[in-house]
């Protein structure tokens, strides 16, 4: 059953393939960084719905925070030396340090203060491998969301119109309801 982080941290532990997507990321000595977002949140799901097989994920996102260099390029070359490694895999490396220009936002302080600011709270998880290979998992607007199947805006995405909007345009798109029969979304109009 999952209930606590330790809870995750081990069915994550457990699973070969999430801890070789791990141990990729890892070998990019990025700074800040996390394989986040759907990785994450479907497997808790999938666990969640007694499924047997992985639900396919459109990519897997790498994010990092380095204010040194922000030139987009320096992710297309991450995301090749990812695919040497891991051909198959549909990576996705974003510079959090680069991201509020695209998002036309405030500056991000770190890559956690990034996942913060993501569209639901059921996604603003990241997980990561530490200096002594112990996974590390980032819930900065807790657990209890995505345990619970609630699909709600973060703070930051309930705040203004349009985030609202980005929101409900997520909600819609994902159609998460189609794959995980139990999740219940929250609406924001």
């Amino acid at each position: 059953m999952l209930k606590t982080e330790n809870d995750i941290i081990r069915l994550v532990k457990e699973d070969k393939w999430m801890m070789d997507i791990l141990f990729s990321a890892q070998s990019l000595n990025l700074p800040d960084w996390w394989v986040c977002a759907g990785f994450v949140r479907s497997k808790i799901w999938d666990t969640l719905h007694g499924f047997t097989e992985r639900t396919p994920i459109p990519d897997i996102d790498v994010i990092y925070f380095d204010e040194r260099n922000v030139a987009e390029a320096e992710e297309k070359k991450l995301e090749e030396r990812l695919r040497a490694i891991h051909p198959n895999v549909p990576w996705s490396v974003k510079n959090e340090a680069r991201m509020h220009l695209k998002n036309e936002i405030p500056p991000y302080t770190s890559s956690v203060d990034a996942m913060s600011k993501f569209p639901e709270t059921a996604t603003a998880l990241g997980l990561k491998l530490d200096e002594n290979n112990s996974v590390v998992l980032a819930a900065p607007c807790g657990i209890q969301d995505v345990l619970n199947f609630e699909v709600k805006p973060t703070p930051f995405f309930a705040e203004t119109k349009e985030r609202a909007a980005v929101y409900e345009g997520r909600i819609m798109k994902k159609n998460w309801m189609s794959i995980w029969n139990k999740i219940k979304v929250s609406h924001l109009h």
